[in-house]
């Protein structure tokens, strides 16, 4: 392994618009320790899930229009957590690069399949029982992952196999990425450089 995989894979982002004021800090070697604070209870308690299943460990501050809608907010978190991944990953020496996962949730079973390429592609083949989770408008989970994934340079494939209860099936896809990003960043010992024929991601 070089000492330019051994380096810390860590990141501070901000990001301002008129819409939104949000500040991420993000280690892909944690131990899922978080602290969230988006203004949406429901955002909260899914990052919370992902940062301690990723074993990321993730900061999150959010400022945003919500009184509005929740939707400025969940895009421009997925927006600044993926450049912040991007950034934190590095030259992305000695990574698995490639994560999959079924994560099965009570009545709902999610499978998660992603490649850390730095060619953004997008499939999300998930339908919902009802599109409320409470307050929370749980076709966002959608827009999260697109702009989450656009922006790290993923490409992520999400399938609801089953599941009734969207809840179940959020939060399933939630950790279910956050399992398959977990194995996709680790560093492989027998990888000597970056794991391609084309000589970069």
């Amino acid at each position: 392994m070089t000492d330019r995989a051994m380096r810390q894979r860590a990141a501070t982002l901000q990001r301002k618009t008129k819409e939104t004021e949000i500040r991420i800090q993000l280690d892909l070697d944690g131990t899922g320790q978080y602290q969230i604070q988006t203004g949406i209870p429901f955002l909260d308690h899914m990052l919370e899930s992902f940062a301690r299943h990723a074993l990321f460990d993730l900061e999150v501050e959010a400022k945003g229009d919500v009184e509005i809608d929740d939707h400025h907010t969940v895009e421009d978190v997925g927006i600044t957590l993926g450049q912040a991944f991007r950034e934190a990953l590095g030259s992305a020496e000695g990574i698995s690069r490639f994560g999959s996962f079924v994560l099965p949730m009570a009545e709902s079973r999610v499978e998660v399949a992603l490649d850390i390429s730095n060619r953004p592609y997008f499939c999300y083949n998930v339908e919902l029982a009802s599109h409320q989770i409470g307050a929370f408008d749980a076709l966002l989970g959608e827009d999260f992952f697109y702009a989450f994934s656009q922006n790290a340079g993923i490409d992520l494939h999400i399938l609801k196999s089953y599941g009734r209860n969207p809840h179940h099936v959020v939060e399933a896809i939630f950790k279910g990425v956050a399992r398959a990003l977990r194995l996709a960043v680790a560093i492989d010992p027998r990888e000597g450089g970056l794991p391609t024929v084309k000589g970069s991601l």
